[in-house]
């Protein structure tokens, strides 16, 4: 050649460590793995995302006040009601209400999911009252195991809950021995987010020192909840950012939308005689800190953590203790639309609709066979009732012919 052996030939006369590293730094550069947190990015905003929220406390604390603020969805959250007298009270029952919103920002969509529990310790016999979210979380878990089992996964929809912010009275003078058991019946099924309600209540030093025994309760009952955590990588402004939001737990909160003006600035806050309490400032309540945990910096390690650490505990336990609960009959095939998946195969469709129709065929056959099996049960057992009759006859009367004979014989 006449400008030289190519860089890239065999025989080529580059042999010093320097010129090797940069030919193979060249090589990977056009490889374009650069490009593939932007083509994940781009699948997952064209995809959306997902978050299940769970709200728990006792009544007037402000919970549907607070949610409404996080995350403003167009229909607004009513407040829970204080209970009345004792005696309206007593056949108080806890209510699970889940509530679907779409919420877009920027392109970026997100199925926000509120699961509010209106009645949580709000009955004079409290025993038990955390059983219907204990039971709501475990049948979500499910739910999500049986989809993972079906035959097409295209349509999961994660409803597991992904957080509980549960909330604690500002009154009192830490949590309550209602409070520290439904949180250890939880700890282990979901992100247990402590927060104080209606932290107005309470002057700077009066919050501290609940803030101090409630985190001191925790530790000394062993309850686990969220803290956020740091990568090995985390750069000093992450880090201070971080420990900033773990030391704020539990979180002191307060609710309102409603716009004030203080010095010609609006502000969302609430107004009293002494002055405004504005919820987005770090100096008068944690609001700020909350939903920057929440959706911010660690809405996916909400989310993976209850994918590969709680779900994966409970998956293993349901597993081990019924074995079959894994197996579900499939769906019909007309109930799933694959004609309408881009890029999908007509053979593809296909195979996927024999399989689903065998699946279905099977189970059909097993539950007919089960029920000609109680069928014949039922039959024997009734001829084995018959039989005892009317042997049970013949013996009473031989049993009285044979009495006969020794009266008349005597």
């Amino acid at each position: 050649h006449a400008e030289g052996p190519s860089k890239f030939h065999p025989h080529s006369p580059i042999t010093d460590m320097a010129g090797r590293k940069k030919i193979m730094a060249d090589r990977r550069e056009s490889l374009g793995l650069s490009s593939l947190s932007n083509q994940v990015f781009r699948k997952a905003t064209k995809k959306g995302f997902e978050f299940c929220v769970m709200v728990a406390g006792e009544s007037g604390l402000g919970k549907s006040t607070l949610v409404n603020t996080l995350f403003l969805p167009d229909e607004v959250l009513e407040e829970e009601i204080t209970p009345g007298p004792a005696h309206e009270r007593i056949e108080k029952t806890v209510e699970i209400t889940p509530r679907v919103f779409q919420i877009i920002e920027k392109s970026v969509q997100l199925r926000l999911t509120i699961v509010d529990t209106p009645g949580f310790a709000d009955a004079v016999d409290n025993e038990n009252c955390w059983d219907p979210i204990v039971q709501y979380i475990d049948r979500a878990y499910e739910v999500f195991l049986q989809d993972e089992n079906k035959v097409d996964r295209t349509k999961i929809k994660d409803d597991r809950v992904h957080a509980l912010l549960y909330f604690i009275n500002p009154s009192g003078r830490g949590l309550k021995p209602l409070d520290i058991i439904a949180m250890k019946a939880l700890h282990n099924k979901v992100n247990i987010v402590p927060v104080i309600g209606k932290a107005d209540m309470l002057t700077k030093a009066e919050l501290k020192t609940l803030k101090e025994n409630v985190m001191q309760q925790i530790k000394e009952n062993q309850i686990q909840i969220f803290v956020p955590g740091m990568e090995e990588d985390t750069d000093e402004e992450e880090y201070i950012a971080t420990l900033e939001l773990s030391s704020a737990i539990p979180f002191a909160v307060i609710g309102s939308n409603t716009v004030l003006d203080v010095g010609g600035k609006q502000v969302r806050g609430r107004q009293y005689k002494w002055g405004v309490v504005e919820v987005d400032n770090n100096d008068h309540c944690d609001f700020q800190r909350l939903r920057q945990m929440l959706v911010r910096t660690h809405l996916q390690d909400l989310k993976d953590i209850t994918t590969e650490v709680l779900y994966e505990n409970w998956r293993k336990e349901a597993l081990a203790s019924n074995p079959n609960m894994s197996v579900c009959p499939s769906v019909r095939p007309s109930e799933h639309n694959l004609s309408t998946i881009p890029g999908t195969p007509s053979y593809e469709r296909e195979a996927v609709f024999d399989q689903e129709a065998e699946l279905l065929r099977r189970h059909e056959q097993m539950k007919r066979d089960l029920e000609e099996q109680q069928r014949m049960l039922e039959e024997k057992r009734r001829q084995f009732e018959e039989e005892r009759r009317r042997y049970e006859e013949a013996a009473h009367k031989m049993r009285s012919q044979t009495q006969a004979v020794h009266e008349s014989a005597a």
